[in-house]
């Protein structure tokens, strides 16, 4: 069997624009060095010194530092991929990475977009019909169905019982996400869902769905050529504040055989049923009270938490996604796929505890990670560096391996204590408090754990006032 380097490098791929930021960038220019695949990455004007512009071959300036004109402009990045002579363009997470007119536009222009193709961006992006296709492969939803009105909404909530939760049918991440437990609170949110949905999709629909009370965030990490699809095992991210995933772990804890075996054949199928290609997260929420799972939805992206996978696979999941966008057929059968050990990761995030986890940019003065033996550190942080107030607040992800699940938690915890990021807040203080509590060492915790957590301590119990003592992080 060829390896996944030697197959991402026979294909018409020479030459990747980058068209992401922070450490997804690096992360990504890091396989493409190692494959000898020329890199240029797209910087808007903040982040022309950063360590990503650092180490791509080549970098091109897209605009000012405003998302909108910049990492959000698909005009301006077909342009820069254009002009700089590349055959691909590698989206990475957030940004345009799941808008279908960006795949779209990358085809109707000659590049390879390296991930799924606009169709099927398009038709897991919408949350409707994710839930169609889910059904049609015979993957459980959770009761619930799409709502013109109020009127509407309040009718299909007393069919299906309280609480519901009100959906964007076009996004996710939190946005236009509303729980209601009585009538009453469905009536004072549904306008509000609708608006923040047109805010952040341009698309205010909604949907009404059950709220499963105890529901574990447990997702499958799939693999697909467009007729072949694998998967590479199952993670469980049910640390959330606000619908934000704060530490993410593979294997799933606490689930039976049984239900470790549904769950991916479910994912297969699904991805199957689409036709899917490239790598791609088929998410659930699984009822612990019923042990019964509903399909959620489709990321048809690269995950953040993506590492922990690698880590117990041992394989490079860039690297597997640019065999596929080269053309070539899946290297490895569900049999190749080797399941060891247990891999946690922690987001860091630059922000204050003590002020609702509020952003906090600002400049990094001194940063120190151990580098010890089955420990990872990805970020895009070192000393000198600018935290921008236009993006995304996480600035590292820690990912320790172990054996087993508490050598992992154990060597994660010892690693965070002595990680050092100097001039700016973070959450590393929650971090080391969340991973010393009794529910997560146990595992099989439901989404509601952190928010249980925070409001039995409270913020004051871990955060601090200073960048200094904020980084060195107290219990």
């Amino acid at each position: 069997m060829k390896t996944a380097d030697q197959l991402a490098v026979d294909g018409p791929i020479r030459r990747v624009l980058v068209a992401n930021r922070g450490e997804i960038a690096v992360r990504v220019i890091r396989t493409l060095r190692r494959l000898g695949i020329e890199s240029v990455l797209a910087v808007s004007a903040a982040d022309r010194n950063s360590m990503g512009a650092r180490l791509a071959d080549r970098t091109v300036c897209i605009g000012p530092a405003r998302a909108a004109d910049s990492y959000l402009s698909i005009g301006t990045l077909i342009e820069a991929a254009r002009g700089v002579g590349a055959q691909a363009v590698h989206p990475g997470y957030g940004f345009l990475s799941e808008r279908a007119e960006f795949a779209a536009a990358c085809a109707e222009h000659g590049l390879i977009f390296i991930g799924p193709t606009a169709k099927q961006i398009e038709r897991v992006g919408n949350k409707l019909e994710a839930r169609r296709c889910a059904g049609e492969a015979d993957v459980p939803v959770a009761p619930g169905g799409p709502v013109e009105n109020l009127l509407a909404a309040l009718a299909l909530a007393e069919e299906i019982g309280y609480p519901v939760l009100i959906k964007a049918v076009g996004g996710g991440g939190g946005r236009g996400l509303k729980r209601a437990n009585t009538p009453a609170e469905l009536t004072a949110l549904f306008d509000l869902a609708s608006s923040e949905a047109l805010a952040a999709f341009g698309d205010g629909r909604v949907y009404v769905e059950c709220f499963v009370t105890q529901g574990r965030h447990v997702e499958v990490q799939i693999l697909g050529d467009g007729e072949s699809v694998i998967h590479l095992g199952d993670r469980d991210c049910s640390v959330q504040r606000r619908y934000q995933k704060l530490i993410e772990e593979a294997p799933a804890p606490s689930l039976t055989d049984t239900m470790r075996h549904e769950l991916h054949a479910a994912a297969v199928r699904f991805s199957e049923h689409i036709g899917y290609r490239s790598l791609g997260t088929v998410e659930f929420l699984v009822d612990v009270a019923r042990q019964r799972f509903y399909f959620l939805e489709m990321n048809a992206r690269i995950q953040v938490e993506h590492p922990v996978t690698e880590q117990i696979t041992g394989l490079d999941l860039v690297a597997e996604q640019i065999v596929v966008a080269q053309g070539h057929k899946l290297r490895l059968t569900q049999a190749d796929v080797r399941l060891s050990g247990h891999a946690i990761e922690c987001r860091i995030n630059a922000e204050d505890p003590t002020h609702d986890f509020r952003p906090a940019p600002g400049k990094v003065s001194a940063v120190h990670f151990p580098v010890w033996p089955d420990l990872r550190v990805d970020t895009h942080i070192e000393a000198g560096a600018m935290i921008p107030p236009y993006y995304d607040s996480m600035i590292a992800k820690v990912i320790a391996t172990g054996g087993t699940r508490e050598q992992a938690r154990k060597l994660l915890e010892s690693a965070l204590s002595e990680v050092r990021v100097d001039g700016v807040l973070t959450n590393i203080a929650l971090h080391r408090a969340v991973l010393a509590t009794p529910e997560f060492s146990e595992g099989g915790f439901d989404t509601g754990f952190l928010g249980r957590f925070l409001a039995g301590s409270g913020a004051a119990a871990f955060g601090t006032t200073t960048a200094q003592t904020s980084s060195e992080g107290k219990r």
